[in-house]
């Protein structure tokens, strides 16, 4: 065949080709020479690389770079092309020199794969599986699995590859079972997933547990029961079922269906009853409940479907048996069969109101069943027990048979809830079909059970007083409590200490609430010795309560023994603590002032004094008050102030200020208002709270200012404004400014607000300039203090303290002397100060208001003339009042009593001395 002129070599080629005359052998020359015409056609190329592959026939890079090309070409060309049938020879002649190449055979077989040669592409992958070492078997084995899978290939000869494989890897008998299952050959699939489940060695490539194999097994044994044989599905399905408790519902409804799908309906419905009696979880429960439901109603429509063309058949087959003679023997004999078994029960398909029968009793039993489940779980739970009872309401032979198995099965130590419940209600089931023998039987049972707790025991007993009294047997009852409240024999607890076991019996006698019931039986049936020995056999016991004190004392007191009733308040106080004891303080104190008033005033005091002093602070305010109350109705008015006085001491800080509210109230009303004066300073200079000081001193301040006493109320205003922040208390600074805008002036106007300035300052540099500790301390500085640390801290004083400092006075001795009789700065008190040079008893303040005089020029003085308003008499008290009318009585007319000076009057008098001067 003659070769066509531009596949020869070429002009350019020439130096190519002379260098591989002199070194035909040469990889390198003819790689050269292939790089450099990688541009030429292929066929040149091809005639370039059929010369290097004959002058060196096992270079692996040249067949493979051969054979890719030889790929490209054909990649585009169908499979039935020419070019394939040459491809295949190439690899042929390279497989001759490069079976030990991998990579070939790769690229082999997937030729082969794609052109769908069935035969050779089997017998190419042998080939490489015995050309190849072991080591390189799995990159064949990869594609050898990929073709026999595809379709189309003999099922016999993918089974016989795979089984092959597993010799080779049988960790991928995985990959098995999924072909098996996807080429529908049930049996061999089940046979083989089986086999993984009896190895304890495997171990799933695929991250499978042997869970999730076991559910895929029963799955497929379910489905296709009537395709798998030889293996024991109910043993399987069983055995999952005691190992694998998470999935119990689901294996029980795939053992059932097994049986559905073999047409086994009795048999399956037995494994619904069965799965349902057995589960634990309502879960599970669930599942198995809906399979079976669905299943009986599926049954049941299907009947209903099938009646009428069943009826049809029937009677065309009797036509047949009568009409053709020529019928084959087969069906004669069948239809004889029909005929003869027609009518048996067992027989009858007509059965569709024995499906519907059988699917509205699954339904009436859900309740029950599902109650079974939950006792399942836990048998001692006593809920579950009630409401399995209500299920059967209507049913007194039901209920009765439940409640026999519930006190049998519940333990009373390992109960949930109260068993003795459980024997209370059986007993009032008896009760209620009026059967009293019976339903004392069943307490009488009940009162021997070993409950974990005394508290059941006591219940049991007192509930069947109660139906006693409701049935009018009021001795058996009061008998019934005396045997359960008698105290067990020393020969009993000795045998019982001998044991070891203590049962709740032993303790019965000490029960409160089975004494509480009988004291309160005794008070309605029995007398009043009887009453008074259960409540003392309570005390002696050692059981009472502040409230079976209180009641016992109000038992004797509606029986007039009075002191026998106060001598049970103190058996009570000394028994109990606070706070317990409360109660019996305030009835025992309230009751004793109520029966003797003032006849036994002495005894209430010591009475009273006790009760404080055993009390605790933060509970010992109502006692002051009833205590301060008696002394105000029986006894003397300054006791009750002292009272009030020792209230104010000992009462919590929290209630401090409320004490004192009452404290001044009620002296205001007795003594009248000038002896508040004194309480109001004592509540300010006793330690209150600050935001407490503060309200005090506003409610001074007013009372000054009520009384007329002005200068007095603007020390008190200048005294609280240091606990005032004029930034967050607004309501302090409103009052102030209000008063000096009624009463004061431009001078008093302007020192508010200096003062306010002050203060403002103050409480700026105390809250961000001095340090964090200091703020958080109990007792806030004052303002002098706190500008003494500003001076400490070496920071500067602001402008105001500065021009204060040059517009002071200068002091002198006398100044000083004056100075040292100070009381706290800025506060003006309610007593009087001596002044040494005048004699004269008035009231100093810093603020004395100085009226100039009017003219300067000659002697006359005109006298002026200031309006004094009379001060009421409601001022001074009830107390003052029987004074006066005592003083008005005697007809001493000869001596003038002093009077108060009010802030009028002592201006008039200053200005009266300094003109004589």
């Amino acid at each position: 065949m003659a070769i066509p002129r531009e596949l020869y070599p070429s002009q350019d080629d020439l130096p190519y080709e002379e260098e591989l005359l002199r070194n035909p052998f040469s990889l390198k020359l003819w790689w050269r020479y292939l790089v450099a015409r990688r541009e030429a056609p292929f066929k040149k190329r091809f005639i370039i690389y059929e010369r290097a592959l004959k002058a060196l026939p096992g270079s692996y890079k040249l067949w493979h770079a051969y054979l890719t090309e030889r790929l490209d070409v054909v990649r585009n060309l169908p499979i039935t092309h020419s070019e394939y049938r040459t491809l295949n020879n190439t690899f042929e002649r390279a497989l001759v020199t490069m079976h030990k190449m991998p990579r070939v055979w790769i690229m082999y077989l997937q030729t082969l794969t794609r052109q769908k040669f069935i035969e050779l592409t089997r017998r190419a992958a042998d080939r490489a599986l015995r050309a190849l070492p072991v080591t390189q078997h799995d990159r064949i084995w990869e594609l050898y699995l990929k073709f026999v899978s595809q379709e189309g290939v003999p099922i016999e000869t993918s089974l016989r590859v795979y089984r092959r494989y597993l010799k080779y890897d049988p960790g991928h008998i995985e990959d098995f079972i999924e072909f098996l299952v996807n080429s529908r050959l049930w049996q061999e699939s089940a046979e083989r997933l089986a086999s993984v489940l009896n190895d304890d060695q495997f171990y799933s490539l695929k991250g499978k547990t042997k869970h999730t194999l076991w559910l895929e097994l029963c799955d497929l044994l379910t489905r296709h029961a009537k395709d798998v044989s030889g293996i024991s599905v109910d043993a399987i399905i069983r055995g999952g079922i005691r190992k694998y408790t998470n999935e119990i519902g689901r294996l029980w409804t795939s053992l059932a269906d097994y049986y559905i799908r073999r047409a086994l309906f009795d048999k399956a419905r037995d494994i619904f009853e069965e799965g349902m009696t057995t589960v634990i979880t309502v879960r599970d429960f669930s599942v198995i409940f809906d399979a079976y439901a669905e299943f009986e109603q599926g049954m049941a429509d299907h009947k209903i479907e099938n009646l009428d063309s069943s009826d049809d058949e029937e009677e065309d087959g009797l036509e047949e048996i009568d009409l053709e003679v020529d019928v084959r023997l087969e069906v004669k004999l069948k239809n004889f069969e029909k005929k003869l078994l027609s009518g048996f029960w067992f027989n009858d398909d007509k059965d569709v109101d024995l499906m519907l029968a059988r699917f509205d009793y699954l339904m009436e039993r859900r309740p029950e069943l599902a109650n079974s489940v939950l006792l399942r779980q836990n048998p001692h739970n006593v809920e579950q027990w009630h409401r399995r009872v209500k299920l059967f309401d209507g049913n007194p032979e039901k209920q009765v048979l439940t409640y026999t198995e519930a006190v049998r099965t519940v333990d009373p130590m390992k109960a949930v809830g109260k068993p003795h419940t459980l024997w209370i209600a059986f007993a009032k089931l008896y009760e209620k079909h009026n059967d009293l023998v019976n339903a004392r039987v069943i307490f009488d049972k009940a009162a021997q059970v070993n409950y974990k707790t005394v508290d059941n025991l006591a219940s049991v007993w007192c509930e069947w007083a109660e139906m006693e009294i409701r049935h009018k047997n009021f001795k058996a009852a009061l008998e019934l409590l005396r045997r359960a409240t008698a105290e067990p024999s020393v020969e009993v607890k000795r045998r019982v200490a001998a044991d070891g076991n203590e049962p709740v019996q032993m303790k019965l006698h000490k029960s409160l609430r089975l004494w509480t019931f009988y004291v309160d039986l005794e008070e309605g049936l029995g007398t009043l010795e009887s009453t008074r020995a259960v409540y003392e056999r309570i005390l002696d016991l050692r059981i009472a309560t502040p409230q079976i004190i209180i009641n016992y004392a109000f038992l004797l007191e509606g029986n007039k023994y009075f002191e026998d009733a106060f001598k049970v308040y103190e058996r009570g106080v000394k028994i109990f603590k606070y706070p317990h004891v409360k109660d019996i303080w305030v009835t025992y104190l309230s009751k004793f002032v109520k029966r003797y008033g003032k006849t036994k005033l002495e005894r209430a005091r010591e009475l009273f004094e006790h009760a404080i002093e055993m009390t605790p602070a933060d509970s010992v305010k109502p006692l002051y008050l009833q205590y301060a109350k008696l002394e105000e109705d029986y006894g003397l008015a300054k006791r009750a102030m002292k009272v009030y006085d020792q209230a104010t001491k000992g009462v919590p800080n929290s209630e401090k200020l409320g004490m004192y509210e009452i404290y001044i109230a009620r002296a205001a009303e007795i003594f009248g208002v000038p002896k508040t004066r004194e309480i109001y300073e004592q509540a300010i200079e006793s330690g209150l709270p600050d935001k407490d000081v503060k309200k005090m001193c506003l409610k001074y301040a007013e009372l000054e200012k009520n009384l007329g006493e002005i200068d007095r109320a603007r020390g008190i205003y200048g005294f609280a404004s240091q606990f005032a922040d004029p930034r967050s208390d607004q309501d302090f600074w409103t009052k102030w400014h209000q008063f000096e805008v009624l009463h004061g002036n431009e001078d008093t106007f302007r020192e508010m607000l200096r003062i306010k300035r002050t203060v403002s300052a103050s409480y700026s540099q105390t809250h961000f300039i001095l340090p964090e500790y200091m703020m958080q301390k109990d007792q806030k500085m004052s303002i002098d203090d706190a500008k003494d640390k500003l001076k400490q801290a070496g920071l500067p004083e602001d402008e105001m303290a500065a021009l204060e400092k040059q517009l002071a006075p200068i002091s002198t001795p006398e100044n000083g002397k004056d100075s040292n009789n100070r009381t706290t700065l800025g506060f003006v008190s309610a007593g009087v100060q001596t002044q040494t040079d005048a004699g004269l008893k008035v009231t100093r303040n810093q603020e004395d208001i100085e009226l100039p005089d009017e003219s300067d020029s000659d002697g006359d003085v005109e006298t002026l003339e200031i309006a004094q308003k009379d001060v009421p008499s409601e001022v001074f008290g009830g107390l003052v009042r029987k004074r006066d009318d005592a003083e008005k009585a005697s007809g001493d007319e000869g001596h003038d009593a002093p009077t108060a000076l009010g802030a009028l009057e002592r201006i008039k008098r200053l200005k009266r001395d300094g003109l004589n001067a």
